[in-house]
């Protein structure tokens, strides 16, 4: 009886070990042959970190806020005039202040750059510009010729004759300025 016990014991042994390597086996091949995005979790340590931290109220709301912001556009793809137009609006920036409308006027004028209107709006669009400030730049260089009062500055700023400002705009470069 005893020899048939230990055979008894080898068998199921050997057969746990085959049930073992099989298990291991296909956690294996469902790890190499399943979608590595599906229910995988990546551990992030300052991810743990931050949740066992109670949040802020502004954190909460920079994270709904966040969360709620619409998607950002792509990039517009600019033709070679249009790249070219971005150039020519860089360096006048780097200048002197400049409207929206008065630069992309500047571009397309022939006694200016001579671009398509087309091509000036699209490089102007294309640039992150602080038009506030730029009406500031402007209202200062006008500061710096003669004196204005608040009200003719503005004008002066706003003007469809004169930079082409916004409204908005003009008044905040005219405050800015220390005319108002």
């Amino acid at each position: 009886m005893g020899s048939g016990t230990r055979d008894l014991g080898g068998k199921m042994k050997k057969g746990c070990l085959w049930i073992f390597a099989i298990f291991i086996g296909l956690l294996l091949l469902g790890a190499i042959l399943g979608d590595p995005d599906e229910g995988e979790e990546q551990i992030d340590a300052e991810a743990l970190i931050d949740a066992s931290e109670p949040a802020t109220d502004a954190e909460s709301d920079a994270e709904v806020a966040e969360a709620s912001a619409p998607p950002v556009p792509p990039a517009p793809i600019l033709t070679g005039p249009q790249r070219n137009a971005v150039r020519s609006a860089k360096a006048y920036l780097d200048m002197q202040g400049f409207s929206r409308e008065g630069l992309i006027e500047q571009l397309s004028l022939d006694a200016g750059e001579g671009y398509a209107r087309a091509d000036a709006t699209a490089a102007v669009d294309s640039l992150d510009v602080d038009w506030n400030r730029q009406a500031a730049r402007s209202a200062r260089s006008y500061l710096d010729m003669m004196g204005f009062s608040c009200s003719g500055l503005i004008e002066q700023l706003s003007s469809s004759s004169g930079e082409q400002y916004t409204r908005d705009q003009a008044a905040y470069g005219a405050q800015q300025a220390g005319a108002c």
